[in-house]
Order: C-alpha cells, then structure tokens, then sequence
C-alpha cells in the first residue's frame, strides 16, 4: 500500500472517531429532549384541563347560589344564566379532551366517576333553574355533588403531578446514565485518538529513518565519503541519491525540492 494510501486511511479513521463520538451524542441529547416533551404532552395538558374544569364549575355553582339566595327571585338573573351556561360548555369541553388523554393508572376511573357526577349536578342545577329546587335541596344534594366533582377533579390533577414528577425523576435518572456512557464513549474516542497521534507518526518516522540508515549504509559500502550533517531524514535520503547518482553518472530527473 502507497504512503498516500495510509495516510488518507490514518486521517479517515480520525475523523470517523470524530463522527461517531458527535452522532452518539447528538442522539442521546435528542432522545432525552423527546422524553421531556413527552411528559407534558401526556400529563401537563391534563392538569389545564382540571384547573379548567375547577374554574367552570366554581361558575356554574355561583350561577345556583345567586338563584337560592335571592330573596327577589327564583330564576336566574341574565348575568348569571350567561355564567351558568358558559361555565357549563367550558367544563364539558375539557371532560371531552380528558378522557382524550388518559394515560395513568386509575385516571380513567376518576374520569368516568366525574362524568357520572357532572350529569347529576347538571340535572340537579336545570331543576334549581326551572324553579323546582329548594334551600334543602341546594345544601343536601347540589352542595355534596359539587364536592364529589371537586374531589374527582383534584384526584385526576393529583395523579398527574405525581406522575409529572415521577417522570421527571426517571429522566434525571437516564440523562445521568447517558453522560456516563457519554463519557465512556468520549474516553474511548480519546484514546483512540491518542493512540492514532501516536503509532501513525511512529509509524511514518521509523519508515523514513530506516531509509535514511539504509542509505547512508549503502553510501559507506560503494566508498562514498558522506558528510551529511543533519537529523532530517528526508534530507539524508535526497542527498545519498545525489551522490549515488553522481557515482554512478546519472543525473537525476527531477528538481530536489527538500
């Protein structure tokens, strides 16, 4: 194999060194940031949904104390008909896109437990509405199922924190194991690396100093008085040519450049 071929061979192999070190990296920076957005894909759009829902229902409970407690009336004045039904189709959109994204354990019972009470608090407000309900009936029936519906929404905000954290802490755990196969995989690349820097330029070195001995050998065998002064191998191997060619009376084909 020509020198030109080894050398390209030697300076290849650095930079595959280079490559793979940067691709490891880059990929196990990715897949740490994909991690990441899955956590708040999956967990962080429930817990809006239930501050959401808290706050429409916080609404709509406003709405049927106004309609209890005003001494004038026992409908619902336009205001608070207008809190009531936007309250109502803010809740009801957000159930919709919680039960789009369960994802933990037990969320879809919380789910299903809250619809079930959504649909009797509903029924229990149109009854208040249409005049129908009583002081009693506010306290023994509409008041227990708002807190069923508090609780059911504070349980579904509840599991997904802790898995939010949970989560959180398996990722620390993993980035932590992948800057240790990280810094494995650079320390190998280094010595790799290292241990290229040195063989090849030993290498090349021992190949043109066995030359240059080589030369001077064959100087001293055809009685050549050689009076080389120098460590530059090169050098030596150009000047025992041109003293050989002279020798032997050829000249030399092409200009010395060394």
């Amino acid at each position: 194999m020509v020198l030109k071929a080894k050398l390209s061979m030697g300076l290849g192999f650095l930079f595959l060194i280079i490559f793979a070190l940067a691709f490891f990296c880059a990929y196990y920076v990715d897949k740490l940031s994909d991690e990441a957005d899955n956590i708040l894909k999956d967990n962080y759009d429930s817990i809006v949904y239930s501050r959401n829902m808290m706050s429409a229902l916080d609404d709509m409970r406003t709405s049927i104390s106004s309609s209890i407690f005003n001494p004038d009336s026992k409908k619902l004045t336009d205001y608070y008909s207008q809190l009531f039904e936007a309250g109502g189709i803010e809740f009801e959109k957000n159930l919709k896109a919680e039960k789009n994204n369960i994802t933990e354990i037990h969320e879809k019972e919380y789910v299903d437990t809250l619809n079930g009470d959504y649909n009797i608090y509903l029924n229990l407000c149109e009854q208040i509405k249409k005049g129908a309900g009583s002081t009693s009936m506010y306290f023994n029936e509409v008041l227990p199922c708002y807190e069923r519906l508090k609780q059911s929404i504070h349980n579904i905000n509840d599991l997904n924190m802790q898995a939010v954290v949970r989560k959180s802490q398996i990722t620390k755990d993993e980035s932590a194991h992948i800057i240790t196969y990280m810094a494995v995989t650079a320390s190998l690349c280094i010595i790799l690396a290292f241990g290229y820097f040195w063989y090849f330029p030993f290498y090349i070195s021992n190949t043109i100093s066995y030359l240059a001995n080589r030369m001077t050998e064959l100087l001293k065998k055809t009685g050549i008085a050689s009076d080389i002064k120098t460590n530059d191998e090169t050098y030596i191997i150009l000047q025992s040519i041109k003293q050989l060619e002279k020798k032997l009376g050829v000249e030399g084909t092409e200009k010395d450049t060394l």
